[in-house]
């Protein structure tokens, strides 16, 4: 007789075999080719992770990128710079095609290479020979030429902060021929070659004066280029009335140490500037990064300027939508969870930890939602209650305070089984390292609670946001799962188009294929 235990009749349909393993060697789905290089766009930092080096993801992207079609790798770096507002990745990926396509790259670079630092970005990829070539080549070398020929005194200037390599080793590398004077005489100032003040632009002329005679108004330059110089609180109080958004937001301990806090109403102006709602829009600012400054803001740092921190948050994450039926949100607060968001990158490693994001997603939705459960876990659900009506920054701290323990990504799904719980959307954010609910054939547990789910709740989705992708997922994508990369406030957009039913799970790589290669 055969055994009814071993050959029983599955409900539902049937479930994908895993076919692949995690950094936990757990099983786990693969993502193919395009899926994973979209993820990593979107979120691959180029720095050491809670289970990668940054070599071994920079591997990674380049086994992809040569698996893809160049139009596609194309697209992709558009959509890393453009919407995920990365750096290293586009960067990377522009200089692949700088070996696979220049036609490509001439479409892209301009786009790509949108100001100074990204242009020595680009370079010093090429240059390191880490795409396979160490020189730049006749193609990408003009395309570097016609920026630096084509870009303001003032591009110039705040290209000319940073180093590896500085603007001046771009410059001397690629040897641009200036046609106008200023230019000229600014290239031969910034090498260090003789130059005639009085050709130099405005704003370098005033700098060379301002570092002749210490007086009068602080010349319009990078305020790096001041640090050097023995300032008064009151010029430090200059840089920070006309610092942009983001620059002021990352310099706040700066300003306390230098006393500007110290002088009447620049406290207060500096917080107005926070949560100006145009100001926060134009800097295109990610929740993470107001998170980050908030968490490293010293007790010096005024209290009116840590709560237009909160304020400029809550603008940030005006795009959470509000999704219509019963929403759970699972936050994994799990031990691998505690690395930098962003990679170890030494003393420059982000403050804010995997943790730190989601709590920071599940707090958003929770505001925007708050009838919406949130069921944090680790190899089990975490019992925490949470007030809706709490900031979000006060509801991710307190999320962000459980840490530790192994990955169960299948243990809030198996609680609202238990609970036969009647859901309609259900959200988990995690690194999809699961292995405490490893199962060493068939499906994930993921899956087979899901499908479980899904038998009382056949209209459900499931949203699966992977903070740190590694080319795995606990969930494979179908026509109610959807699996996206990313921590910008543009994957709110995506989960609400599929909680609505208006967007596929391919809407993650769909995105990067509407992008246009034609000249705009």
């Amino acid at each position: 007789m055969v055994n009814t235990q071993l050959f029983q009749t599955l409900k539902g349909v049937l479930l994908p075999a895993a076919d692949a393993s995690n950094h936990e060697q757990a099983a786990a789905y693969a993502y193919g080719p395009r899926h994973r290089l979209a993820q990593l766009a979107a979120t691959g930092c180029m720095n050491q992770t809670f289970y990668a080096t940054a070599e071994v993801q920079l591997e990674t992207v380049h086994q992809l990128a040569r698996e893809v079609e160049p139009a596609f790798v194309a697209k992709t770096a558009v959509y890393a710079r453009q919407a995920g507002h990365m750096k290293d990745m586009p960067a990377v990926l522009s200089a692949s095609l700088a070996v696979r396509d220049v036609q490509l790259l001439g479409k892209v670079f301009g786009r790509v290479v949108d100001n100074g630092k990204m242009l020595r970005n680009f370079v010093q990829v090429v240059r390191s020979g880490a795409v396979g070539r160490k020189s730049l080549g006749t193609r990408p070398k003009k395309l570097v030429q016609q920026w630096l020929l084509g870009a303001s005194e003032k591009q110039l200037l705040n290209a000319s902060v940073g180093n590896t390599p500085s603007l001046a080793d771009v410059v001397k590398m690629v040897h641009p021929k200036p046609a106008q004077t200023w230019r000229a005489a600014w290239f031969a100032w910034l090498i260090g070659k003789p130059f005639d003040e009085a050709a130099l632009p405005p704003i370098t002329q005033g700098f060379e004066r301002f570092k002749r005679e210490r007086t009068g108004e602080l010349p319009d330059v990078p305020f790096q280029m001041l640090t050097a110089l023995e300032l008064t609180r009151e010029q430090w109080a200059q840089i920070a009335r006309a610092g942009s958004w983001q620059m002021v937001r990352q310099n706040l301990n700066t300003f306390a140490r230098h006393g500007v806090f110290e002088i009447e109403g620049m406290a207060d102006a500096i917080a107005a500037k926070l949560r100006d709602p145009h100001a926060v829009a134009k800097a295109r600012v990610l929740p993470y990064q107001l998170l980050a400054a908030f968490k490293v803001a010293g007790d010096e740092v005024p209290a009116v300027v840590r709560e237009a921190l909160q304020d400029a948050m809550e603008l940030a994450l005006v795009n959470v939508p509000s999704f219509a039926g019963r929403v759970v949100v699972c936050p994994d607060v799990s031990g691998s969870m505690s690395s930098a968001v962003t990679g170890h990158r030494g003393s420059a490693t982000s403050s804010v930890r995997c943790i730190d994001v989601a709590a920071l997603v599940a707090a958003a939705v929770l505001r925007k939602n708050p009838a919406a459960r949130v069921l944090p876990f680790e190899q089990d659900v975490v019992k925490l209650s949470l007030n809706p009506r709490d900031s979000v920054m006060t509801n991710a701290q307190a999320l962000a305070s459980i840490g530790g323990g192994g990955t169960s990504c299948s243990a809030p799904l198996a609680l609202l089984n238990r609970e036969r719980a009647l859901v309609d959307v259900v959200v988990i954010v995690s690194d999809n390292e699961s292995w405490v609910d490893a199962k060493r054939h068939g499906a994930t547990q993921t899956m087979r609670e899901w499908e479980s789910l899904k038998q009382r709740n056949p209209n459900a989705r499931l949203v699966c946001i992977d903070i740190q992708p590694y080319g795995t997922t606990q969930a494979q994508e179908r026509a109610d799962v959807l699996n996206v990369g990313g921590f910008s406030d543009a994957v709110f957009d995506m989960v609400s188009a599929f909680a609505e039913g208006k967007s596929g799970p391919d809407h993650w790589v769909g995105e990067i294929e509407k992008i246009s290669l034609e000249s705009q």
